[in-house]
């Protein structure tokens, strides 16, 4: 990797790409180029060729997916595959033929088998089914680091690959429709506080557990993975730590002041019943390790959304 290379990273508008695209930026990086669905739609094969004629990269992070929490998914599972799928395997072979030096897939934690023993270590990832629930979305991303290893086998083609978890932090998807469960949580909490309610709704038992990463830490792993990353094998990049739904919940309700009580819904799924990430693969060939205390990267959160909630209300 060089300074003066033309990097495009697909879904660069998003919540994880703006970060990315800062970080690298910040790392000297001089030719980035970031490009959403309203530009190009990757699900075409006509995009992607167009795309690549007219951007001309020589490194591509493809960050670009249809993602949501379990409700979306449990809407949207053909969505969720067909989308992830297509956009993963066509740029992929598109990228391949027009000579691209070096790519970099995005993975996901839902590809893990359900009960993968905790904590997930890479070797696991094929050792069993994903959770229902995400089930469609986990495998169609699985499919790219199959592709990958697949392309450098044949064609020589270097592309890498780093599984993500659950990501949170400032810019991130607060719909109430599509959100995951941090950007969820703190809406409703905020709103609840707000108004004064004694109670919230929240999904599930809370004995399920998740890891969370703060988006900023993921940005710069993902600049490290871009300029270290040797071969094809998954790499895990986490916190490395995992919390109880209930207490994520507990925590968040306390950070946004909101003093009423939280009403756990138990007719809705739970999703994968543990989900931490072994983390030492990142540490050892990436040489990065998660920084934000967890805390501290919610009350950030946090106070972001609420500045965002006044900027809006002061524009109506």
């Amino acid at each position: 990797m060089e300074r003066s290379d033309r990097i495009v990273v697909t879904g660069g508008t998003g919540f994880l790409g703006r970060h990315l695209v800062t970080a690298l930026e910040r790392h000297g990086y001089e030719h980035v180029t970031s490009i959403g669905a309203d530009r190009y739609d990757l699900t075409h094969e006509a995009q992607v060729a167009a795309m690549l004629q007219e951007l001309e990269p020589e490194v591509i992070v493809h960050l670009a997916a249809v993602v949501g929490g379990i409700g979306a998914n449990r809407r949207s599972p053909g969505t969720f595959f067909y989308q992830n799928l297509m956009m993963g395997a066509l740029l992929m072979e598109h990228a391949r033929r027009i000579g691209v030096r070096r790519l970099l897939s995005v993975g996901t934690i839902c590809s893990y088998p359900k009960f993968t023993p905790v904590p997930f270590r890479e070797e696991e990832l094929w050792n069993g089914f994903p959770e229902e629930t995400n089930a469609p979305y986990g495998l169609a991303k699985k499919m790219l680091l199959v592709q990958s290893q697949a392309y450098r086998q044949e064609f020589g083609f270097d592309a890498v690959n780093v599984m993500l978890v659950n990501l949170y932090g400032p810019g991130d998807n607060f719909d109430p429709e599509t959100s995951h469960v941090i950007p969820a949580l703190i809406r409703k909490c905020v709103e609840a506080s707000e108004r004064g309610d004694r109670e919230i709704d929240v999904w599930g038992t809370g004995q399920a557990t998740r890891e969370f990463l703060y988006v900023e830490d993921a940005a710069e792993a993902l600049v490290r993975a871009l300029e270290r990353l040797p071969d094809s094998e998954p790499v895990n990049l986490g916190a490395g730590r995992e919390i109880a739904i209930r207490d994520l919940a507990e925590t968040i309700a306390r950070l946004c002041e909101f003093r009423g009580q939280l009403r756990w819904d138990v007719t809705k799924p739970d999703g994968q019943p543990r989900r931490c990430l072994d983390t030492s693969r990142a540490r050892r060939v990436l040489g990065w390790s998660a920084s934000t205390p967890f805390e501290e990267g919610l009350a950030r959160t946090i106070a972001w959304y609420r500045t965002q909630r006044a900027t809006e209300a002061a524009h109506r």
